[in-house]
């Protein structure tokens, strides 16, 4: 059978229902159609009341606790933001500023987000993108953007919407095993001259 990957998928919206969990839906079934998955889902809509007056890790309730070691422990991440005022939200950030700074290192994420209209779409490359980078996450090749037009009732409808996520499915696959990091002695190297 292979492996199965745990897959955790953060929907960084906190409406509902929200064209932004409806496009992780969407990425969750399609990359579930092409390899066994073991899927959690992370609203950010539930979370919000449980991460906003949180200054640190310590102060967080347990099941804001048990999301963040999801992340952590997660084999590929799904993550998707609504873009806001050229951003993903500051409440999605904040959930990721409570994620161990090594905890990530060359997971694989696929990155999406939404947005009023196509002028948005950047915010994978130029937002998310050097997020994950920090962390040393293998961000997948093909981020998915989403506007309004490419839903109805708050599914996806737009046959070139669905194109680019069977893609970005496509081309993610055979990079979703995890290479094991590499731990390195601070000891075992040697300092310049």
């Amino acid at each position: 059978m292979g492996q199965i990957y745990k897959v955790v998928a953060v929907s960084g919206s906190v409406q509902s229902p929200s064209r932004t969990s409806a496009l992780v839906e969407q990425l969750v079934n399609t990359l579930g159609d092409a390899v066994p998955i073991e899927v959690q889902h992370i609203d950010l809509g539930t979370l919000a009341p449980l991460i906003g007056s949180a200054l640190s890790r310590a102060q967080l309730p347990a099941a804001a606790e048990a999301s963040i070691q999801a992340i952590e422990s997660a084999d590929v991440l799904i993550v998707a933001s609504p873009v806001y005022r050229g951003s993903y939200t500051g409440l999605f950030k904040h959930l990721f500023d409570f994620v161990h700074h090594e905890a990530l290192i060359d997971v694989p994420v696929l990155l999406a987000a939404t947005g009023g209209s196509e002028r948005h779409a950047l915010v994978i490359d130029h937002q998310l993108r050097p997020l994950f980078s920090f962390f040393q996450a293998r961000t997948l090749p093909i981020g998915v953007y989403a506007t309004e037009q490419d839903f109805s009732h708050y599914e996806v409808t737009s046959a070139p919407l669905l194109a680019r996520i069977r893609l970005a499915i496509e081309r993610a696959v055979p990079l979703l095993d995890r290479a094991p990091a590499l731990e390195v002695q601070a000891a075992s190297i040697p300092l310049a001259a």
